[in-house]
């Protein structure tokens, strides 16, 4: 099971842009950048699909808003080609910062263009991916060219692109007319995949024979057959995924900083750390569930999961309702539904009535039990008593003993 949880990081310009990164159920194999189309966000179908599939097969992918667009901040009119470029990098710091640097940097349609010209100052990276992208970034001034005259001559107009109004200045002819993007694609030093679909009617295929052209070995190219520009069938995203998936692996090698995949068993509980800041963890029961833990801000952790005992009390919780809906059901009681409410705090031994302990702290869980439906109050008292017999509760309360071992090879 992938998760994906929001992020903000500082851009180019120093606006707040805004991300998603999906992650995978186990330790990543490695991270990766995705950069969208003009105009468009990390929203986008393309986008979604395939780092989630991505995520899916061991790569997380970090996904943003340029600067002005999506969720992010900034004004679009104050952005160009080189400032894209910018907020990748930008991107790439983040995620050296808090995970790793990024391995693959992928980009559709411009956002393509953009990866090609953000290569070279990301250090990081072993693998390159274009999806419809053009050889050219200026050829995106197809998309409003009986536009462009009155651009260079009255400094800015706006232009409707994709149905919704965009302001477009000067200062942005002149930076992606300056762009060259051949000479940039002759000196990658990464390996390069070109995406391309031959009935592209957006970004034409003739884009990516010159892009494959223009590169050195070692690269690769893939048609998309029947794939429109925006890649809006989900079966097109995923190919492109499960392509990419096994293409970079070639290039990542092994880290040998890497802790192994999960390898759950039925009947087992297996808690591994995820890498992805201090203290995140990924939980697999038997084969079938999987879920996180980790610890708030605060305490140093990034939130992304349930703390240990935010765990521990869910585990109480759900066999505290389970065994009341189990002896209600048996009982015959009309209990439509039951819900627990709990908390846990360390009070002073003083404080505690039933308490065995005198001095110091000991451990205190309260729970609050919510009863729905038409019952006696003799039939609340029963479920309430049962209540006390919940396996987990009596775990809790009975002696218990820890054996720990380290696990050979």
């Amino acid at each position: 099971m992938t998760t994906t949880n929001k992020i903000l990081f500082t851009g180019a310009s120093g606006d707040q842009l805004a991300a998603r990164l999906d992650m995978p159920s186990t330790n990543p194999r490695a991270f990766a950048l995705f950069a969208h189309c003009f105009t468009c966000s990390k929203d986008i179908f393309a986008a979604t699909r395939i780092s989630k599939k991505l995520a899916d097969n061991g790569i997380a992918v970090l996904r943003f808003d340029f600067t002005g667009l999506g969720h992010s901040d900034g004004e679009f009119s104050n952005t160009n080609f080189s400032s894209n470029v910018g907020d990748l990098i930008a991107a790439a710091n983040w995620l050296s910062e808090t995970h790793e640097g990024p391995s693959i940097l992928i980009g559709h349609s411009l956002g393509g263009a953009a990866v090609l010209a953000a290569t070279g100052e990301v250090p990081s990276v072993k693998a390159v991916v274009t999806i419809g992208a053009p050889f050219d970034p200026a050829h995106v001034l197809d998309n409003f060219s009986d536009a462009v005259s009155k651009i260079a001559e009255k400094g800015e107009v706006e232009v409707s692109l994709g149905g919704r109004p965009f302001i477009i200045k000067k200062q942005f002819l002149d930076d992606i007319q300056s762009q060259n993007q051949k000479e940039r694609i002759a000196s990658l030093k990464t390996a390069l995949m070109v995406f391309h679909a031959p009935g592209d009617a957006i970004v034409g295929i003739e884009n990516a024979a010159e892009i494959y052209g223009a590169a050195k070995h070692p690269k690769s190219f893939v048609s998309l057959d029947n794939a429109d520009h925006l890649l809006s069938k989900k079966e097109d995203a995923v190919y492109v995924a499960e392509v990419i998936g096994a293409w970079a692996g070639r290039y990542l090698g092994e880290n040998e900083d890497a802790i192994g995949a999960l390898q759950p068993r039925d009947g087992d509980v297996t808690v591994q750390e995820t890498r992805e800041g201090k203290f995140a963890q990924m939980i697999s029961v038997g084969e079938r569930h999987f879920s996180r833990a980790d610890e708030p801000p605060a305490y140093g952790g990034t939130d992304t999961g349930s703390t240990p005992y935010d765990l521990l009390l869910s585990g109480l919780g759900a066999c505290t309702t389970m065994t009341i809906r189990m002896y209600a059901d048996r009982k015959k009681i009309p209990l439509r539904r039951a819900s627990v409410t709990l908390s846990h705090d360390k009070i002073h031994a003083e404080d505690c009535e039933n308490c065995e302990t005198k001095q110091g702290k000991v451990d205190q869980i309260v729970r609050e039990i919510t009863l729905e439906g038409n019952l006696t109050l003799e039939q609340q008292q029963s479920l309430l008593e049962i209540a006390e017999k919940c396996p987990v509760h009596r775990t809790l309360l009975s002696e218990v003993q820890v054996k720990t071992s380290l696990k050979s090879d």
